[in-house]
């Protein structure tokens, strides 16, 4: 009985080691590729901005078309911007409108009246823009082009008196064409570099004395406006693709 145990016992470990043996080696299996993540500038932002820009003012007197004079309008901006992007490949496609406060001062000797000075202030603006961009993930070029809107002031100077002797306030209306490069550090933060230049054309402008505000003149005035500024903004609707 006891022989028969042992050769009992001898037959199973012999059955286990043929049954080891017998397994397939485990299949090697591919790590899975790793995810790139793609910055999508698809969604609504809303942003601030801030910089400088000089307004190129040449007026001259209708009456008698005198030239009365040429000057820069200097001064620095501030505001917001709102807007919406959507990207197609590496293509992104947006609209937005943007306002600022401004402080563009310029003043020159009348040529026609030698003891006047005339001088100006454009004190607002806004932009309402549609946008087409290129896009290398996080970094965006883009070009703008649309409307523009501004508040000026223009005023009549006696040089002896340092006095106002005419004066009107105007909203003029004309073009705007931009260029930006922009940056997203963040899924939702981008900052952004923008030129922009107004055209405002020539128009007439009809002056009041002051205090009578009784009709004194009119002028006609040529207005472009160059501009530079530093945008951050913030999005929200879908930052991030991941891809692979």
């Amino acid at each position: 009985m006891k022989k028969i145990l042992i050769a009992a016992s001898l037959i199973a470990a012999s059955a286990a080691s043929a049954s080891a043996a017998d397994l397939a080696a485990r299949p090697y299996t591919k790590a899975p590729p790793m995810m790139a993540a793609i910055y999508d500038w698809s969604g609504f932002y809303i942003g601030a901005n801030g910089g400088w820009g000089s307004s190129r003012d040449r007026r001259t007197f209708d009456t008698l078309t005198a030239n009365l004079g040429s000057y820069d309008a200097t001064g620095g901006v501030a505001g917001g911007q709102i807007g919406y992007r959507w990207q197609a490949g590496t293509w992104v496609f947006g609209l937005e409108a943007q306002g600022d406060w401004a402080d563009l001062r310029g003043r020159t000797a009348n040529l026609f009246v030698p003891d006047n000075t005339i001088r100006s202030k454009m004190d607002a603006f806004g932009l309402f823009t549609g946008q087409v961009g290129y896009a290398w993930s996080n970094v965006l070029w883009y070009v703008k082009g649309g409307a523009a809107v501004a508040n000026d002031k223009y005023q009549g100077i006696t040089n002896l008196t340092g006095l106002a002797f005419d004066r009107v306030n105007q909203t003029r209306w004309g073009g705007v064409v931009g260029t930006g490069l922009e940056f997203g550090f963040a899924p939702s933060w981008s900052v952004a570099v923008e030129y922009d230049h107004i055209f405002m054309g020539s128009g007439s402008v009809s002056f009041l004395s002051t205090p009578a505000q009784l009709f004194d003149r009119t002028d006609s005035i040529k207005q472009n406006v160059d501009m530079g500024t530093v945008r951050v903004n913030y999005r929200w609707g879908g930052p991030v693709i991941a891809k692979y």
